[in-house]
């Protein structure tokens, strides 16, 4: 058994030697071979650069659709907010207490919508003042210690993503001198 396994692998030996010697190796086929394989190459380099230019352009595409359609969402849940303010305007009223009620409502409508897309109000009075949240537009001299940095006024409301701040919150800080 052993002597048929080596006769086999000399035969497969010879008959590569045989298939080697019949194929001459010159420099023009092996010229020809590189070529080949470059063209193929550059080919494939082809289809892939128009793969992703096309990937590339649908994501773009995707990317303003999306922005497209949240816009639009939100548009679409403010319009409510929007016809309760007309409402509000073309009320006949002259008692001034529900006017104020009406817009409160509506105010409290108006959060909730921005709510529902994350956005939420910056606390601000009576806060340790943060520069990350708080725009200081001035100071106002304390006597008591303990509302030195403190906000005293906010003059502008903030509003926060979860991710970032949309808009800081414009405050008085209290300032005590007596330090």
């Amino acid at each position: 058994m052993e002597n048929e396994n080596i006769n086999e692998m000399n035969e497969q030996e010879n008959n590569n030697n045989n298939n080697s010697e019949n194929e001459e190796v010159t420099p023009e086929v092996v010229a020809d071979e590189n070529a080949e394989k470059i063209k193929q190459l550059e080919h494939e380099l082809a289809v892939s650069r128009a793969d992703f230019y096309n990937f590339r352009q649908r994501a773009q595409k995707e990317k303003s659709e999306t922005r497209k359609r949240a816009q639009e969402d939100l548009i679409t849940e403010l319009l409510p907010v929007l016809d309760n303010l007309d409402r509000a305007l073309n009320a006949n009223s002259d008692d001034q207490k529900n006017i104020i009620t009406g817009v409160e409502m509506v105010r409290r409508q108006f959060l909730s919508v921005l709510e529902n897309f994350g956005v939420n109000i910056i606390s601000a009075l009576g806060e340790n003042f943060d520069p990350a949240l708080h725009d200081a537009t001035g100071t106002e001299n304390v006597n008591e210690p303990e509302q030195d940095g403190k906000i005293l006024k906010e003059l502008l409301c903030g509003y926060r993503t979860k991710d970032r701040i949309l808009r800081a919150s414009k405050v008085i800080v209290g300032k005590n001198n007596n330090n």
